[in-house]
């Protein structure tokens, strides 16, 4: 591969899932836009049809698939899909996440924590399981998992989403040191915060707001597309000797 050429995607088969919006759109976006085919998935299917849809008016290949990867059912049916429909998949972006209870630590119940834990480590595994496996039977890929500043510094109120993304640090980590002789790149992204859906429980409340400004050196919160960049970088040939990587894209804050 040319130096000129480090990014271009073209000819390989991507999956994004949390792909209707916020960071997942994005990447998804980005993706199609250096010529990857993407698969635009997350819970509900007009999302994704939505974004699949823009991404080909724009000109990109895109397509929709519903998967919620709390459901191991459904994890199944994605990875069929793609078996039967591509025979191969190049890139997988773990985006989507649950962080359904906001409150003190101690008053976690079983249900939040069990919804959590079932979508941010047993989905993100066994959706890093699925594409290893089919993945250095096709010679290589690149898995990107999205995992959280809050996996390093627990978020506060943030208790058991905070103790998931650090297991996905952890499994990142885990998947690339076994991988990684079979040309299977395991890296993950560490988003600050950001512009989204997702987050508007920080991003709405001043208060909080002003008090996460007060360590982000950057003084602003991320907009989604500044997600995007870093994974086009960690599953293109630019990052072809970077596996096991965790980039902060966070503003400055693990800084401080």
């Amino acid at each position: 591969m040319s130096k000129t050429n480090l990014f271009d995607l073209t000819g390989k088969v991507a999956l994004v899932t949390g792909a209707s919006r916020g960071i997942g759109e994005s990447i998804a976006r980005t993706l199609a836009q250096y010529g990857a085919h993407v698969i635009v998935s997350s819970r509900k299917i007009d999302g994704c049809e939505a974004v699949a849809g823009s991404i080909r008016e724009d000109g990109g290949s895109a397509e929709a698939f519903a998967c919620h990867i709390g459901e191991m059912d459904q994890i199944d049916a994605i990875w069929e899909h793609i078996a039967s429909t591509h025979g191969k998949l190049d890139i997988l972006v773990n985006n989507a996440a649950a962080n359904p209870y906001f409150g003190p630590i101690e008053d976690t119940d079983l249900n939040a924590f069990q919804k959590t834990v079932d979508v941010n480590i047993r989905g993100y595994f066994f959706m890093c399981a699925n594409g290893a496996r089919m993945m250095k039977d096709n010679g290589g890929g690149a898995i990107v998992n999205v995992a959280s500043v809050n996996g390093v510094n627990p978020g506060h109120f943030q208790g058991i989403y905070s103790v998931t993304k650090a297991a996905v640090i952890s499994m990142t980590k885990s998947f690339a040191m076994e991988l990684g002789q079979r040309n299977v790149r395991v890296n993950a992204l560490l988003p600050g915060l950001t512009d989204t859906r997702f987050a508007s429980a920080l991003t709405s409340n001043e208060a909080i707001k002003k008090q996460a400004m007060a360590h982000i050196p950057m003084k602003r919160v991320a907009d989604p597309d500044e997600m995007a960049g870093t994974v086009l970088y960690l599953v293109s040939g630019a990052s072809s000797y970077t596996t096991g990587a965790c980039i902060n894209a966070d503003g400055g804050y693990l800084t401080v």
